[in-house]
């Protein structure tokens, strides 16, 4: 059984934390080497975890003849530069979301998947192929909640570190860019289309400049979604989808644990169904599909084009509590 042969560019935490472990459960991925601009830091991530190779830089990596694909968990600024470079080294490329700085920047990237149609490239919005997604969407498409309406979604935590990535303005730091691109991605998902235009209102913090509190409005031909997304308030994630005969309700939208069953509600008319979903690495299956893709030569879950128009929304919403008003797309 052939599994699909993995280098991780860099020792970022949600790699080292998250999606290694996970991806060394899956049944077609082999994790075999680990870079970082730091060689101490790529043989401790490698010892940690039982990765054969460690690389001092990212170009060993690619050079490496060995690896057929790579995962990108780069900081946002450097995510279209390395997939770029990943391509041009011959290997598939799963990049973390978002997929730039800019939709203009998202666009090299798929032209430069374009250029390479033998190799598969992929943002990882891990979320959409956890089976509560894949549950919900179904329920919607089979009209389980009679015709989409709404969308009503909410994701926050808090992080006060200023040398956090995601607290640093000009590397695309910000809650829009770090979570709020997946009430925006959900919100297309299940709509099924994009949205025609948008409102934003958007807060930023005094000093790290970076947006802090998003609510947004996404209009699409059959209806609208709405989030509120932060990086400074309590914890909580849900989402409420809702139609002209019922609603789905997912409890833990984005970060599903794995080893835990979820739940998702489905309410028809006066009838409030409880699901269960078993548990599963929602991770683990991202690499697998990926990998699949890969193996059988077939087309990726979520294609790359996708990432660019996700990006196209972000973009509108800022454009939108700028101008104080709604932004056309």
């Amino acid at each position: 059984m052939k599994k699909i042969r993995w280098g991780i560019i860099s020792t970022a935490k949600i790699g080292t934390e998250k999606v290694i472990p996970a991806m060394q459960q899956s049944q077609w991925c082999d994790i075999i080497a680990i870079a970082s601009r730091d060689i101490n830091k790529a043989k401790k991530a490698a010892a940690d975890l039982g990765i054969a190779k460690a690389y001092g830089s990212y170009e060993e990596l690619l050079a490496d003849p060995d690896i057929d694909a790579i995962y990108n968990p780069l900081p946002n600024h450097l995510h279209v530069e390395w997939s770029i470079k990943t391509l041009q080294s011959g290997k598939h490329i799963l990049c973390e979301k978002p997929i730039g700085l800019s939709s203009v920047e998202g666009q090299k990237l798929v032209d430069c998947a374009k250029s390479n149609p033998q190799l598969k490239t992929m943002e990882a919005f891990m979320y959409r192929h956890h089976p509560q997604w894949v549950k919900a969407r179904s329920i919607v498409q089979d009209g389980g909640i009679g015709e989409l309406k709404s969308i009503q979604s909410f994701f926050s935590y808090t992080n006060l570190d200023p040398a956090n990535i995601r607290n640093q303005a000009d590397i695309g730091g910000g809650g829009l860019m770090d979570i709020g691109c997946y009430n925006i991605s959900l919100s297309r998902f299940i709509f099924d289309a994009e949205p025609q235009r948008v409102c934003g209102l958007i807060e930023f913090d005094p000093n790290f400049k970076i947006d802090r509190l998003a609510s947004g409005i996404m209009e699409f031909a059959q209806g609208a979604a709405s989030f509120v997304c932060s990086t400074q308030l309590a914890s909580y994630q849900r989402v409420n989808i809702v139609g002209t005969q019922g609603r789905v309700e997912i409890e833990i939208p984005f970060n599903a644990p794995p080893g835990v069953a979820c739940k998702i509600w489905h309410q028809n008319e006066a009838d409030i169904q409880e699901i269960l979903l078993e548990s599963c690495d929602q991770y683990t299956i991202q690499g697998d599909l990926f990998s699949q893709a890969v193996i059988n030569d077939a087309d990726v879950p979520t294609p790359i084009e996708d990432s660019v128009s996700n990006m196209k929304v972000i973009e509108a919403l800022f454009q939108s509590a700028k101008q104080n008003g709604w932004v056309t797309l």
